[in-house]
């Protein structure tokens, strides 16, 4: 990870000695300083997190549904049918 010039911003954490231990070795091993090592591990867990909450995975099964329904929707039940009248009849296209 490349130093940033631009640190404006200092998070503190408590940990215990034995976790201390190997945070510290992980980041010998990588050739970093123990800041900088946590900073690249939180953010790849940040990423990870986000990316998780955000993309929805299906299973193959799933996913053959999916693409049914898209190519072959079931009929509209009544009630949708006249909301889409109703909807017609309230939003006319302006021309």
């Amino acid at each position: 990870m490349p130093h940033e010039g631009n640190r404006t911003a200092r998070i503190e954490a408590r940990i215990a000695p034995g976790a201390l231990r190997i945070v510290k070795s992980a980041a010998e091993l990588q050739g970093r300083s123990v800041s900088d090592f946590v900073v690249a591990a939180a953010q790849e867990v940040a990423h990870r997190t986000i990316e998780e909450a955000q993309v929805v995975r299906l299973s193959v099964e799933d996913q053959r549904q999916f693409v049914d329904l898209l190519l072959k929707p079931p009929a509209l039940a009544p009630a949708l049918k006249r909301a889409k009248k109703a909807h017609a009849r309230l939003i006319a296209p302006s021309r």
